[in-house]
């Protein structure tokens, strides 16, 4: 009996699971801090990449900007045309961290950053 009772608890686990990987829920927005104890607010992720996208491309030197945002980390690839690369990395890092801390995530995410120079034509 202890083997059948403990073979349905392993099945009905199994289903909740199935369940719960089948349904929507909240994954693509991130929850954001709490200033007031009744209130709950969160973010969507491609709101918050666009607003990291917009940040990067205000620095001088930016060509291009593209932004990945996971839950845990925000991957940001930078093209540079016409400044030091190290210039525009130090730049990005300062302006990026701001806008990070500025989302008012309640886990800001950590910045990833990768700046290269554009690839030649032809």
């Amino acid at each position: 009996t202890w083997v059948l009772v403990g073979a349905g608890v392993a099945a009905a686990l199994g289903l909740w699971l199935l369940v719960l990987a089948l349904t929507p829920g909240l994954r693509r927005v991130l929850p954001m801090r709490r200033t007031h104890p009744g209130v709950r607010a969160g973010l969507h992720r491609d709101a918050a990449a666009t607003v990291l996208r917009d940040r990067a491309m205000e620095v001088s030197g930016v060509q291009a900007a593209r932004v990945r945002l996971r839950r845990r980390r925000a991957r940001v690839r930078a093209l540079s045309h016409f400044r030091e690369l190290d210039d525009v990395r130090a730049d990005l890092d300062g302006v990026l961290d701001d806008a990070v801390r500025g989302l008012g995530l309640a886990r800001p995410p950590a910045v990833s950053l990768r700046v290269k120079r554009p690839g030649r034509k032809g």
